[in-house]
């Protein structure tokens, strides 16, 4: 199997995941735009990737399975660090 270039910016950004997981979680304050960072290069490495395979031609059936499979988890992750780190109190909590 030949990974090529969109291919690597792919397995990057599932290798970014546990990294935006550690450094939301960091004690610090600087921690949410570090974490709005990591998920920007994110999405610029996902517009790379594209862009890449289109221009030159570099397709390959793996890269089209773990392109949105990658996506997926990356804003999946996101969301669950943002509702889990800002709980209030509501009709959707329930009492504490």
């Amino acid at each position: 199997m030949k990974l090529t270039v969109p291919t690597w910016l792919t397995l990057l950004r599932i290798v970014l995941i546990p990294v935006l997981v550690v450094v939301f979680y960091l004690p610090y304050q600087w921690t949410n735009f570090a974490s709005a960072a990591i998920f920007i290069l994110t999405a610029v490495t996902d517009w790379a990737d594209g862009w890449i395979a289109r221009r030159y031609h570099q397709y390959s059936a793996f890269g089209a399975f773990l392109d949105p499979v990658a996506d997926k988890l990356m804003v999946a992750v996101a969301l669950f660090l943002i509702v889990q780190g800002h709980r209030r109190r509501g009709w959707l909590s329930g009492p504490r």
